[in-house]
């Protein structure tokens, strides 16, 4: 295969993978505390753009107000810790619930908030009072304290963290530090919504695609050029 076919294949897999991941992006542009997908760059010899590898953008989002005592948005960095069956799992997604067999706040998923005061174990709450959450984690009914949302701040999360469907994250190396966050307050009744440009997004996408399709071409051209070529040879002299 020739140089030309060769570029344009290449070019043609890093637009592919480009677009699998503004797709995702695009995917759960509302899902709260999504955190976008972005992407490093290198050049080949013959300056062609592809994708060395994916990176995830920590960012904080826009806060959305929800009224739901349930709902915890963080402001600064920082995730919740969660025990989960895998072990402790992190996240931004402050929709929470009452579980309706053991009373503990926990997620969709069934994942627990970590007591800070308890070794971490669940927070349980009576579930036919109003839950009160504090800016610093917390909980309290009518007065008394529950127990204190554990707040977490894994060092350099890009390198620390990997993703574990769309708001989920869990340590690479289980045995990370993983200090208590600072400078980061609770917000209740409200959500952070996802990172994700939207806009940026959608003309990224075009433009994208348009590669695509130059790439796509030049394939086309490049196959015609060596069929012509082959043709050429091929005839008597």
């Amino acid at each position: 295969m020739d140089s030309l076919l060769i570029s344009a294949a290449s070019g043609m897999k890093a637009r592919i993978d480009s677009l699998d991941m503004l797709a995702n992006n695009m995917a759960n542009s509302g899902t709260s505390g999504f955190k976008a997908d972005r992407e490093f760059y290198n050049l080949y010899e013959q300056s062609l753009p592809t994708v060395e590898r994916q990176f995830t953008d920590y960012s904080q989002g826009q806060f959305l107000e929800t009224g739901n005592p349930l709902n915890a948005a963080l402001n600064g960095k920082g995730f919740f810790a969660l025990n989960a069956p895998s072990g402790i799992v992190y996240t931004r997604a402050g929709i929470f619930r009452v579980s309706t067999t053991a009373n503990q706040l926990e997620t969709a998923e069934g994942y627990t908030l970590r007591n800070v005061i308890d070794n971490g174990k669940p927070i349980k709450v009576d579930p036919l009072q109003k839950v009160d959450i504090a800016k610093d984690g917390t909980v309290s009914q009518g007065g008394q304290t529950l127990g204190q949302i554990e707040i977490t701040q894994p060092a350099s999360p890009s390198d620390t963290l990997k993703k574990l469907g769309s708001t989920y994250f869990a340590l690479i190396d289980k045995t990370s530090a993983t200090p208590a966050a600072t400078d980061t307050e609770i917000l209740q009744g409200q959500l952070e919504q996802s990172n994700v440009p939207v806009g940026e997004s959608a003309v990224k996408l075009v433009s994208i695609m348009r590669q695509f399709e130059m790439m796509q071409k030049a394939i086309n051209i490049g196959t015609e050029m060596n069929k012509q070529a082959i043709s050429e040879v091929a005839k008597p002299n």
